[in-house]
């Protein structure tokens, strides 16, 4: 990420720190480097990511270590260490790399970045909705909404699930010749991901599949019933996808995805649900979570289809400094207009250079304004200032606690 780039990525961050400190949500930093087999008991050993897409490597000491290629696993595995799950509640987030060996694409690549939302200790339909809230408010406030929509489904209890299971497998068995590669390897280990193929020549095969739903319990349906109330109050339009399955194994009841039509094939922009087993999967007492991720890497590409963003300039003034004493009084004077306008984004020249060639680096900086400064300014006590993006505007010459008032009415 170049830095004519990372304004933008600034700029979302932010706002994402923004949402989230607006929900009560406390950020934990995670370690990239986690135990092999903590990735193992939590995705699945039979898991794209597991079989193909880790970055897995044997240390000095013969241990077996892995790039995170996901965030949830890493911070449950924190949380149990450090013993905050018992009689509490938690709403965390988390933000930075994953890794993940696949063939690299637009909005698709070995390090990317990615927000992770993790609650603990709560059951109820509630904080489903409320991540789904947290990610609506986000789209909203990224200028996005209008680009994204939200797909819901159940995959009920584990209990639940292994008896559709049987029946998904059943089906599939009666037509082995309408499968692919990837799916005939899927049906011994992971059938329910034949609903997931991309492959358009099974699209007809996927949709006479018998349907999740019907295999759904009283207290399942009731729990997704009152996410869908909540949403309907709420205003957040939806669509029920019973073929949304999620990658992982340890999701259960609720899962949810923010798809889009304008990145192409990579059309998933966020991710979530509720995954109440892995925490017992992980050695813990039976407990709840449910949670969501984003990439970013999507959700910028899907913020530069927009023509309204304003991001904040790189430099608001640039300082010219021509001469010995100039060179030391603008030193100082820079460090006083900093001390009283906290928030004023100041670039100084370095590396000297005559007016001509500084007033260029001033104009490629970006920058509002210019300070001047050359040793008869400081013979007069004065210095000038010039706009760089207003032609009309004259080159003014004042005392410095004016510049900084001239400064402080502009910007």
């Amino acid at each position: 990420m170049l830095p004519e780039q990372t304004p933008l990525w600034q700029y979302a961050e932010q706002i994402i720190r923004d949402v989230l400190g607006a929900y009560g949500y406390s950020e934990i930093r995670l370690p990239i480097v986690e135990k092999t087999e903590l990735f193992k008991r939590s995705i699945g050993e039979v898991t794209d990511i597991v079989e193909k897409e880790m970055y897995t490597f044997d240390d000095r000491n013969g241990d077996s270590l892995t790039l995170r290629p996901e965030g949830t696993a890493g911070c449950l595995r924190a949380c149990l260490e450090h013993g905050l799950l018992h009689n509490q509640v938690h709403r965390l987030w988390y933000y930075g790399p994953m890794y993940r060996h696949e063939r690299p694409q637009k909005g698709r690549y070995r390090q990317f970045f990615q927000l992770g939302v993790e609650t603990y200790g709560m059951s109820g339909p509630d904080i489903d909705a409320e991540l789904i809230l947290i990610i609506d408010r986000l789209w909203k406030k990224l200028g996005i909404r209008d680009k994204v929509r939200l797909q819901l489904n159940s995959l009920g209890t584990i209990t639940e699930r292994m008896v559709y299971r049987e029946s998904l497998v059943a089906y599939f068995q009666e037509h082995l010749d309408q499968l692919d590669e990837d799916s005939l390897r899927r049906l011994e280990t992971n059938p329910l991901r034949i609903l997931d193929t991309k492959n358009p020549a099974m699209k007809q095969v996927v949709a006479n599949a018998p349907d999740l739903m019907d295999y759904l319990g009283d207290e399942t349906r009731q729990h997704f019933k009152a996410i869908t109330t909540i949403l309907d109050d709420l205003g957040i339009g939806y669509e029920i996808n019973s073929r949304l399955v999620r990658g992982l194994d340890y999701y259960s009841k609720t899962v949810f995805e923010w798809v889009t039509d304008e990145l192409g094939s990579q059309g998933t922009v966020c991710a979530g649900g509720r995954y109440d087993g892995l925490i017992e999967q992980l050695g813990g007492k039976p407990n709840h979570a449910a949670g969501f991720a984003m990439g970013m890497e999507r959700l910028l590409a899907l913020m530069e289809t927009l023509d309204n963003i304003q991001l904040a300039r790189p430099v608001d003034v640039y300082m010219i400094r021509v001469g010995e004493k100039a060179e030391q009084e603008g030193l100082r004077f820079s460090e006083t207009i900093r001390n009283e306008f906290p928030g004023l984004k100041l670039q100084v020249n370095c590396g000297g250079g005559s007016f001509k060639s500084q007033f260029k680096k001033a104009d490629k900086s970006g920058a509002e304004f210019a300070i001047i400064l050359g040793d008869d300014e400081v013979d007069r006590g004065q210095v000038s200032i010039k706009s760089l993006r207003n032609n009309e505007q004259e080159q003014q010459d004042m005392s410095q606690q004016q510049a900084i008032k001239f400064l402080q009415d502009y910007l």
